[in-house]
């Protein structure tokens, strides 16, 4: 047994790699679309539509490997998502061919969806989604704000961006020998019963379509300013590009802080509140980032949106890993997130030539108001696994977590009204003594017991 707890931990880390890699391209699209309107001659709105394609192949691949992870196997799915992404990312930084860049920006997407799904669908499995969820953030958020600060002084064209999307799937390339291979009959044969409620009908349906569809809200409608944020902050605000990755950066650094503040509140508050609370807090940064015409409101707006952002993020992809443990809800709102996130740029890029910057921003804020009703009503009352505080630390380590993670809530907390069951006492000798022989004697039919 010595090797199983490296092994666990060897998983975790191929998960977070995963989920950094399939999350990456989300975090980099501005200056993806930046430097494909300026690099390659595209109006804002052509080379929106392009970050909107890239994000829509993601999406793709998530709806469709939703309940096919375990089938493929999680190794063999993780593998052709990043070769998918070094082919298609790769592809697009080596060529000025716009019909070429559009194909490798579709099929890197592909590849960062399938990475996605392999990692949402693992971490749902995991004792605490929420806290590796978390640290998937926080290291997806370093590798951005890091690229975000060597980018700009690496020269300019739109081939950077892609390039560094591709570099990071090489790099997390080999962390993937650390996940399980396909699910075979051997597979299948060491499938325990307790397993065996995981595998059937689909749980929370109605749920989990009401968090799948206000996700999808909640993303298009903070990507449609992202998509936009670094048009905002050269033309409106009047920041250089250098200023402006710095910016982008240190937006991402409080995003960094915003996650470990969120593992370290863990379930003290619950699910309801920061999702609730966190989404009012966006809206506003979203009113106040969209209508900066200086430095410092607009870098004001970016880095409080970012540090508030991911928090309430780790809280939904931790709402939706509860809802199923076999992390199905887990791809398919994450997949619903994605395709939010590929319309961001188009609505951003429409709202913003029909109706300027600001009244882009006001119409956000309306919608993101509008959805944290129905998420918050989710999180209250249709969680599945409750957040189970400190269950990793406590003394029997991951079999505690499981026992939480498995254990239906109605059978953690008393039911009201409930008979009471009868227990009939059975005596248990406590060691075993030499019986005298006068303990014995004939049995008579009217003998109790």
């Amino acid at each position: 047994m010595p090797s199983r707890r490296p092994r666990a931990l060897g998983a975790l880390v191929a998960l977070v790699a995963l989920f950094t890699a399939g999350y990456v391209a989300p975090y980099l699209l501005p200056t993806v679309v930046g430097r494909l309107s300026a690099g390659l001659g595209l109006s804002p709105a052509g080379a929106g539509l392009i970050g909107s394609i890239l994000l829509l192949g993601s999406a793709s691949a998530g709806f469709t490997l939703a309940a096919r992870v375990e089938r493929i196997g999680p190794r063999r799915a993780a593998r052709l998502g990043l070769a998918l992404m070094t082919l298609g990312y790769g592809t697009a930084a080596t060529t000025d061919l716009v019909p070429l860049v559009v194909a490798g920006a579709t099929v890197g997407g592909f590849g960062s969806g399938t990475a996605t799904a392999v990692a949402a669908a693992g971490i749902a499995g995991r004792p605490d989604p929420h806290r590796a969820s978390a640290l998937g953030l926080l290291s997806v958020s370093a590798t951005a704000g890091a690229l975000y600060l060597t980018l700009p002084h690496l020269g300019g064209g739109h081939a950077l961006p892609f390039a560094a999307i591709a570099a990071v799937a090489v790099v997390v390339a080999p962390s993937t020998a650390w996940l399980p291979g396909g699910t075979g009959a051997a597979d299948r044969g060491r499938t325990s019963a307790a397993d065996a409620p995981h595998h059937g009908p689909l749980p929370h349906r109605r749920a989990g379509t009401v968090l799948a569809v206000a996700i999808l809200c909640w993303s298009m409608a903070q990507n449609a300013l992202w998509g936009v944020s670094g048009r905002i902050g050269l033309t409106q605000a009047g920041l250089s590009e250098v200023a402006l990755g710095m910016v982008f950066a240190v937006a991402l650094g409080a995003g960094l802080l915003g996650v470990i503040g969120a593992g370290a509140l863990g379930a003290r508050l619950g699910r309801a509140v920061p999702i609730g609370v966190g989404t009012a807090l966006i809206a506003g940064c979203v009113l106040l980032s969209s209508a900066a015409e200086g430095p410092v409101s607009f870098a004001t707006g970016e880095i409080a949106w970012n540090a508030v952002y991911p928090v309430v993020l780790s809280y939904l992809l931790g709402l939706a890993a509860s809802l199923d443990p076999r992390g199905r809800w887990a791809v398919l709102v994450g997949s619903a997130s994605s395709l939010g996130v590929a319309c961001g740029p188009v609505a951003g890029s429409v709202l913003s030539e029909a109706a300027g910057y600001p009244g882009m921003g006001a119409v956000l804020c309306a919608l993101l108001l509008l959805v944290a009703v129905p998420m918050t009503a989710v999180a209250r009352h249709a969680s599945g696994r409750p957040l189970v505080p400190g269950s990793v630390r406590r003394r029997g380590g991951a079999p505690a977590a499981v026992l939480a993670a498995t254990t239906p809530p109605s059978a953690l907390v008393p039911q009201m009204g409930a008979p009471e069951q009868e227990i009939a006492p059975i005596p248990v000798p406590t060691a075993r003594r030499r019986a005298a022989k006068s303990a014995f004697r004939l049995a008579r039919p009217n003998d109790r017991a």
